[in-house]
């Protein structure tokens, strides 16, 4: 134990080098910030309590503990879910400036559709697919974490991987900004050929009221609604939703109305999910109304 003490700053040291890592890894597994935070916090108390010299290999041990740690938290959620819009992940809404610096470190942000996809996958599902398809973690380590056998964790990620492969793959970031910005001009000038144009006309609307979810399929219905938005006086202003493009809008009086969450794809818009129950907003910290 004096040893183990001894070297406690640079055990420390080691679990500082991969906490970037180990923090990515819950994120997309728990689909929340925060909670990813709190399982890496979760895994240095397990590491503080266990004799440094007696781990091999620091990187793999924390990523079996981060993992085990997940599945447990996801699993309980299966168990004891929560109440109100359970079915729709964190939502993280900041400033969208173009920066090319904001750009760097929001490459490795999750974007909404992705987040809403892998909260479909079994837990174990989840952890194969996220350690081997977005992490290259070999499936003998995966294994190991779900003690499982290499050829069953290998088809727990390709079930994971059909169900994630109708997730639409974005546009670059600067291709994304133009097609939201041609969305808000159009809205605001009541343009429904132009809105159309920047609509894929089977675009996926998926919104989150206060009385449940719906799904519209089309662009027809969408761009009306925006057209209906200018007569209403609303105003928006392009933010960034789990990291893309997306579009804040606020009533007359200034109180927030929406949320749209965009996927661009090709200069079309081709998903959107709104937020516009008043309780999900109200939990989000929001951009200012003007930037």
């Amino acid at each position: 134990m004096d040893q183990h003490q001894s070297d406690g700053g640079t055990l420390a040291e080691a679990f500082e080098q991969e906490r970037g890592r180990l923090v990515a890894v819950a994120h997309r597994m728990l689909g929340s910030r925060a909670d990813a935070e709190d399982a890496v916090q979760e895994a240095w108390l397990r590491l503080a309590r266990q004799d440094a010299d007696a781990i091999d290999n620091l990187a793999g041990w924390l990523t079996t503990v981060v993992g085990r740690i997940c599945i447990d938290t996801l699993r309980t959620r299966r168990t004891h879910p929560e109440s109100g819009a359970e079915d729709l992940p964190e939502l993280v809404v900041t400033e969208d400036d173009d920066d090319p610096a904001e750009d760097a470190a929001l490459a490795d942000s999750v974007g909404l559709a992705l987040l809403v996809v892998l909260d479909t996958l079994r837990p174990d599902e989840r952890l194969a697919f996220v350690l081997h398809d977005m992490f290259a973690v070999p499936f003998e380590e995966i294994g190991r974490v779900l003690d499982k056998s290499t050829d069953a964790t290998k088809m727990l990620a390709s079930r994971a991987r059909r169900k994630v492969q109708g997730t639409p793959q974005p546009s670059d970031r600067r291709r994304q900004r133009a097609v939201v910005d041609a969305f808000l001009a159009a809205s605001r000038a009541g343009d429904f050929e132009a809105l159309l144009r920047v609509l894929d006309p089977d675009v996926v609307w998926t919104t989150h009221t206060a009385h449940g979810t719906t799904v519209r399929l089309g662009a027809t219905e969408l761009a009306r609604q925006a057209v209906r938005g200018k007569d209403a006086r609303l105003t928006g202003r392009r933010v960034l939703v789990n990291g893309e493009p997306g579009i804040m809008t606020w009533g007359p009086t200034g109180t927030p109305l929406g949320l749209m969450a965009c996927t661009v794809v090709e200069d079309r818009i081709v998903e959107v999910t709104s937020v516009v129950d008043p309780r999900v907003l109200a939990t989000v910290d929001l951009p200012p109304q003007v930037a």
